[in-house]
């Protein structure tokens, strides 16, 4: 471990300002991500706008760009309606829970290197508001509260539509939080803490998506679902829940689910820069002919150039994709994301630890070939004798029609089970029988006979 990372670890250089810079962090840090929430919601309609050949905002400021401002306002002069039903003191305090942590973890993303200081007011501090030796762990922890906020409003509501809303937003974040987290252990491995501004010095030679590939694209996926954006926004789908969670709310407590989600958002992009695209530091081609690339002000611009680019990713996956149903939802959360996330963190871990004992990197490389191999071997062979078990099911002799399978049971229709099939379908009468029949014709066409000068 180098140097850097050990000076990072110490968080020595935090916790040493005055109390108004703190403050004066803090406004930043809220303020920052205002603006952003403001500039996300007219990129979504403008980009979404162009990629479906329409207009987009276009009335409020210069080409629109106050659209989303002119939205909040309009949302706060309007009724505030609580249904009658509801239990008012969470239906009040909901929107508050849903809005509050989604605001708390950007207090660890490092917008720029802790050893490098930067002059605000005549005082040297650090791009960042704090680090903690477990930053990671309290992202996790204020990351899942957020999710109180939506089961509470739409428990309180005291209709079914947002109950079923915040229910499938609980079920949602315990499934792509477990591949989430599992997928941030394997960058704990590479850099040895869990500290966020560690984590960033740690990739000074590559950063982890590159050396992480896997680990990268699970949590590019477990993001969309955490954050309950399209393609994943089944707790506010409104085909099914009308609205979801939000249905009975208006005015400010509506819009303060909004910035919830925006502000989610915002943070899921912030951790992944952070985490696998080298947070502050300058792309290649810049870093590498520039050397003041990453000193002063200027790693605050490629943080907040990348963040962009995944905001920008959050929009076109809307933009593209076409919402999945529920069951494909956790079918992929538990039966895809999590496994693969768990075998990926072992292989790592094992990387880890031949490097530790020095074993050569061709040795290691021909260690993980084989135990792939040997996997995808075992998987051919238990593949074979499936498909062997089922042929012999298949010759066995059917009892009755269709393999004693009934799709009436009970009385209501069953799909078939595998090896059984449905009963042949009754022949179709042909149309022109059909018109005969119609008609009132005593016998059919088919017959060859003459039927009321038909032939």
């Amino acid at each position: 471990m180098n140097t850097a990372l050990l000076a990072a670890e110490d968080l020595s250089l935090f916790g040493r300002d005055p109390w108004w810079l703190v403050a004066l962090k803090a406004v930043f840090c809220f303020a920052f991500l205002m603006v952003t929430v403001l500039i996300s919601i007219v990129m979504e309609r403008k980009v979404v706008a162009w990629m479906q050949r329409r207009i987009g905002p276009n009335r409020h400021g210069p080409w629109g760009m106050l659209q989303s401002l002119a939205d909040g306002v309009k949302l706060m002069l309007k009724e505030d309606v609580v249904v009658k039903r509801a239990d008012k003191v969470v239906y009040v305090l909901a929107p508050i829970l849903a809005a509050i942590p989604a605001f708390m973890a950007i207090a660890v993303i490092p917008f720029g290197p802790a050893g490098n200081e930067v002059s605000i007011f005549g005082t040297r501090t650090t791009m960042q508001l704090t680090d903690l030796p477990v930053a990671m762990l309290y992202i996790l922890a204020i990351g899942s509260l957020g999710v109180y906020g939506f089961v509470l409003g739409g428990w309180s509501s005291g209709s079914t539509y947002p109950l079923l809303g915040g229910i499938r937003s609980a079920a949602q974040v315990i499934s792509y939080e477990i591949a989430m987290g599992v997928s941030f252990a394997s960058v704990f491995l590479y850099a040895g803490s869990m500290s966020t501004s560690a984590i960033v010095d740690a990739q000074g030679d590559r950063w982890f998506a590159v050396l992480l590939p896997v680990s990268f694209l699970i949590y590019m996926v477990t993001m969309v679902g955490e954050s309950s954006r399209a393609p994943f926004d089944m707790p506010e789908s409104e085909g099914d829940l009308v609205g979801g969670f939000n249905t009975e709310y208006s005015s400010i407590k509506f819009a303060m689910f909004m910035l919830a989600e925006y502000v989610h958002m915002v943070t899921v992009s912030m951790i992944a820069v952070t985490l696998f695209l080298g947070g502050w530091r300058a792309p290649y081609p810049v870093s590498a002919f520039w050397e003041g690339a990453n000193h002063g002000w200027w790693p605050m611009l490629w943080f907040v150039g990348k963040v962009v680019a995944f905001i920008f990713f959050f929009v076109w996956l809307r933009g593209t994709l076409p919402r999945v149903r529920y069951d494909q939802l956790m079918k992929l959360g538990w039966k895809v994301l999590i496994p693969v996330s768990v075998v990926w963190l072992m292989l790592v871990a094992t990387v880890r630890a031949l490097r530790n004992e020095n074993v050569q990197f061709q040795s290691i490389v021909l260690y993980v070939a084989g135990a792939v191999l040997a996997v995808l071997l075992l998987s051919f062979v238990a593949d074979a004798f499936r498909g062997r078990k089922a042929r012999t099911a298949g010759e066995e002799p059917a009892e009755g029609a269709g393999g004693g399978f009934d799709p009436m049971a009970g009385g209501y229709p069953v799909p078939p089970l595998p090896g059984q099939t449905l009963p042949p379908v009754p022949r179709r009468r042909p149309r022109g029988e059909r018109e005969l029949m119609v008609s009132g014709a005593t016998e059919t066409a088919s017959d060859g006979k003459e039927t009321d000068g038909v032939y």
